[in-house]
């Protein structure tokens, strides 16, 4: 009797908990945005950026770039990235009607194995979230075989 109420708790709790997350605000594509609306309008190039398959502690930094298509100027209040290994940088400053702004997102690139993770923006373009994607896998670094010397800067250069 134990088990089973233990199980229809953990059930109860996680289905609390999965209707509990905060829906994410659809993206729309740049062909879409060809009239203005009133108030400001952010539209991305795309929401989704795949880094493929790189090496560990290749490039970690990735462009998602926008326009605000409003007749009003975009503010971007708050962008957060999934965990720490996600740190996404922002304008600050307004973004007039017209013109065009981007995110920086650096992923943590030391870390090896296959990622997906998400940057939450927050702006003044809608009450909803908006949410932006990376995703790839970072393969391991290969080592030096042993018995090979590294590389000398002093007297033997090669």
């Amino acid at each position: 009797m134990k088990k089973v109420l233990s199980i229809f708790t953990l059930l109860l709790c996680i289905s609390f908990f999965a209707n509990a997350q905060d829906t994410p605000a659809t993206v729309a594509p740049a062909e879409e945005a060809t009239t203005p609306q009133d108030g400001p309008k952010i539209v991305f190039e795309t929401d989704v950026i795949d880094y493929g398959t790189i090496e560990q502690d290749s490039d970690p930094y990735r462009f998602f770039k926008f326009t605000n298509t409003g007749n009003e100027a975009l503010v971007i209040t708050h962008a957060k990235g999934s965990c720490g290994c996600t740190v996404p940088t922002y304008p600050t400053e307004p973004i007039m009607p017209g013109e065009s702004g981007e995110i920086k997102v650096r992923y943590a690139t030391n870390r090896v194995g296959p990622f997906t993770k998400r940057v939450t923006l927050t702006t003044n373009a809608s009450e909803e979230k908006i949410v932006l994607t990376i995703k790839g896998k970072v393969l391991k670094k290969e080592e030096a075989p042993e018995g090979v010397p590294a590389k000398q800067n002093g007297l033997f250069k090669n």
